[in-house]
């Protein structure tokens, strides 16, 4: 590490953390924008996307159908955004585990420093990003038909994909500005106590 960010470190530990963070966030959320075309490719290619994946229903849409937490009807996504069945909710969610877990370990070491049990932090972590994946999910459901019918619209089948890239940057931006003060709390860095 530099000398000039040692210092500056030193001098403002919570604005190095927090620009760490974001670093780091970013970093994983091009994985995330690499890794999902290519998922989406390999589940595409296989009869899941033909299984319907509606769970978890929580009220009506605006035209009096079920709106579901995860809303993936079989078959290939429409210009609404809606379908890609089993396989595009696999694509997401693997994209996202795969990312999550090197963004814990990342997070933990670089830009909290944590040195308290990777255990506690870890369930705590897996909760976090229980809720946070729940609520991002039925986030969707207000902003993702909206954008897919856009940009579909304008470009038409590279339209899928720009669509697919925003609504990952979109919940990139929840999980990260929820994740940050989450990390502040499960993420400590214990001193040890001095020996003689």
């Amino acid at each position: 590490m530099s000398e000039k960010w040692q210092h500056f470190q030193d001098k403002h530990p919570s604005v190095a953390q927090f620009l760490m963070f974001f670093l780091i966030s970013n970093g994983i959320t091009v994985l995330q924008l690499a890794l999902m075309p290519v998922l989406r490719g390999i589940f595409d290619g296989t009869d899941l996307i033909y299984t319907s994946f509606q769970v978890f229903p929580v009220g009506r849409g605006l035209d009096g159908s079920a709106h579901y937490i995860f809303n993936y009807p079989a078959g290939p996504i429409t210009a609404e955004g809606i379908g890609g069945g089993l396989a595009y909710f696999l694509a997401v969610q693997i994209t996202i585990g795969i990312a999550q877990v090197i963004n814990f370990f990342s997070q933990r070491k670089l830009a909290f420093k944590a040195n308290n049990s990777v255990w506690r932090a870890a369930m705590w972590y897996v909760i976090a990003y229980i809720v946070i994946t729940f609520v991002a999910a039925g986030a969707q459901g207000f902003y993702k038909a909206p954008i897919y019918a856009a940009m579909i619209g304008w470009w038409g089948a590279t339209g899928e994909t720009a669509a697919d890239v925003v609504t990952m940057i979109i919940n990139s931006a929840i999980s990260f500005w929820v994740f940050f003060p989450v990390f502040k709390i499960i993420f400590k860095n214990e001193q040890q106590p001095a020996t003689n």
